[in-house]
């Protein structure tokens, strides 16, 4: 806990393109699917000139960043490198001559579209496979960019997990709570398997990453919710999301409706909307720093209000009771 009685420390915030992102908030991070078989209909951009009118839609709507894919995370058709690359270059062109300052972010695990989009401007890398291709590290580093160091559990590209386990090693839990990251006591809850591990992981992922050149404020943590994991394992790592921002680096979370809101409240993806916020709220009062979303103004909306509760933002007004 910081000064303040109850509240947990402040996060680590991301920067890129030379500046902080979020300011006195945690920022937002606009999902934009050049991909027509997105599991969430409403994010679908069959096309480049969709794809750019979706930026256009979450920069109104007050997003700080976007993150553009173009392969669905889950299983569906084989999407090649040539045809990854021809999805999402135009998109990153198109957005950068429109909004130079704004920061682009990139979903892609493959080296040639980490470094395609590099070269079109993008300025991160999201990486939500976990290092399948050990270049994307060096791609980020010699462009300057950013880059997210994710958890699967060893899970490859566009693979469904099939009873992920986390058993807790009494000896890796000690070495990854060492500095005083709030990993907890073996034997503290059975679930701890899980934030071990992807502490550990993260830990390993990010030292990697600042020894190839990438700068520590620009590499992104994030405990991937639902990859290589059951809900429960998410829901704990939504829980624990303090033990991440221990790492000393931004943490990123990919909430938005995904299984793990959905099947804890048995709902289907088009009404995750508020379970999506409730862990939204949990995590960023917690300290995660930067928040992927579907539903940008709402998620903004949210991280405002919790950075007021935390003391960091001031209301916009404050008139009650003095007329």
């Amino acid at each position: 806990m910081d000064e303040r009685v109850g509240v947990p420390p402040a996060g680590v915030a991301l920067w890129l393109r030379g500046r902080p992102l979020g300011g006195d908030r945690a920022a937002v991070m606009a999902v934009v699917n050049r991909t027509s078989d997105s599991f969430y209909a409403d994010a679908r951009a069959g096309d480049t000139d969709a794809a750019v009118a979706a930026v256009e839609r979450a920069v109104r709507a007050g997003a700080d960043l976007v993150d553009i894919g173009g392969v669905r995370a889950g299983r569906g058709p084989v999407v090649g490198t040539a045809e990854e690359i021809d999805r999402v270059v135009p998109v990153v062109l198109a957005v950068r001559a429109a909004h130079p300052d704004l920061p682009i972010s990139v979903d892609t695990w493959r080296g040639e579209v980490a470094l395609a989009v590099a070269r079109a401007g993008a300025d991160l890398l999201n990486d939500t496979w976990a290092g399948h291709d050990p270049r994307l590290a060096a791609i980020a580093a010699e462009h300057g960019m950013g880059l997210v160091c994710s958890h699967t559990g060893g899970v490859p590209p566009r693979t469904d997990p099939l009873r992920p386990q986390y058993p807790l090693d009494p000896a890796r839990a000690a070495a990854a709570g060492s500095d005083d990251r709030g990993v907890p006591e073996p034997g503290a809850d059975p679930l701890d398997g899980v934030l071990v591990d992807v502490v550990d992981t993260l830990t390993r992922s990010a030292r990697r990453a600042v020894e190839a050149g990438v700068d520590p404020r620009s590499v992104l943590v994030d405990p991937t919710h639902d990859f290589g994991k059951n809900t429960w394992h998410s829901v704990h790592l939504t829980r624990r999301t303090s033990a991440l921002t221990g790492l000393g680096h931004p943490v990123l979370m990919a909430l938005s409706r995904k299984d793990f809101v959905g099947e804890s409240l048995g709902l289907e993806v088009e009404d995750r909307l508020e379970g999506t916020l409730a862990a939204t709220a949990i995590a960023a009062w917690s300290g995660a720093s930067v928040f992927r979303a579907h539903d940008v103004l709402a998620t903004r909306r949210v991280v405002e209000m919790v950075a007021v509760l935390r003391g960091e933002r001031a209301p916009l007004r404050a008139l009650r009771g003095l007329g």
